[in-house]
């Protein structure tokens, strides 16, 4: 994807000093990206497609709820991967305009989060046009809104993994390579590690300790979410059943919204942190 190195940034922010922070630089950052990114083609295709499968599975269903159990699959898995891979490749591709962007008065931390506040807004878009709108024209009960405010929650997670991914290496092919380990940790390994760990020590209480593990996920935390919301604990496998009384409660719900909030929070602060320092 070719990136364009021109900027409209306000006259004062050429006057400001390196150290000044000014939330309109970052917007205006943000606004840049966001633009730049509705014209790609992917995320047109992105949109499109999460349209066409909505749409597919409400009508295929008599009942909107089986439809949005269709519609699990997908955000538990096929949004976590675009965002993730997504993100990753632009971020790579914007640095010769973040190079631009740093000659400028302007701290770094500003340039990086308004990369960061554009990515999430596009992706959020796609989503919230692709599936929000089928989901609350269907159903806009308490559950359909609920699905929408998880997939929204994990798209920006997951741009958040794909930030720290990038910063980490210089190396494109290696980062696009941490960045599908973390997809393929979260939403297929953790599992098969939770279940393990259920069978070796069978013979201990285990309760609190999958409520724990339940909380470092944060697609595991989603699907119990949802699955609560559409009356389907017994498909939450061995992360969910054992505890859905926590989760149902408003104590489970609150922890896990400040959880999915941390993963969205923790991995971009670090990576903030590590690109504030960094020898681009």
């Amino acid at each position: 994807m070719k990136i364009s190195t021109s900027i409209e940034l306000p006259q004062s922010a050429t006057l400001a000093a390196p150290t000044t922070r000014s939330p309109m630089q970052m917007l205006n950052i943000a606004k840049y990206v966001v633009y730049d990114i509705l014209r790609n083609k992917f995320v047109l295709a992105y949109l499109l497609f999460l349209v066409a499968v909505s749409m597919s599975f409400f009508n295929l269903e008599s009942d909107p709820t089986k439809g949005m159990m269709s519609l699990l699959n997908i955000i538990l898995i096929v949004l976590p991967l675009v965002s993730i891979v997504f993100a990753t490749i632009h971020l790579y591709n914007s640095y010769e305009f973040m190079e631009l962007m740093l000659a400028q008065p302007l701290r770094r931390s500003d340039i990086f989060l308004g990369q960061y506040l554009g990515m999430a807004a596009s992706l959020c878009i796609a989503f919230g046009v692709g599936v929000g709108v089928p989901v609350l024209l269907y159903d806009g009960s308490v559950r359909g809104l609920v699905l929408v405010v998880c997939g929204l929650l994990l798209t920006l997670a997951f741009v958040s993994m794909a930030f720290l991914a990038t910063v980490l290496s210089r190396d494109k092919a290696r980062g696009i390579g941490v960045a599908l380990l973390l997809w393929f940790f979260c939403t297929i390994l953790y599992d098969g590690i939770v279940l393990m760990s259920m069978f070796a020590f069978s013979d201990y209480p285990l309760e609190k300790a999958v409520i724990g593990l339940a909380f470092l996920n944060p697609v595991d935390l989603a699907r119990i979410a949802m699955l609560l919301q559409l009356d389907a604990a017994a498909l939450m496998g061995y992360t969910g059943a054992l505890f859905q009384h926590f989760f149902g409660s408003t104590l489970g719900a609150g922890l896990s919204f400040l959880a999915m909030s941390l993963w969205i929070a923790l991995p971009l602060w670090i990576a903030v942190r590590i690109f504030r320092k960094k020898d681009i």
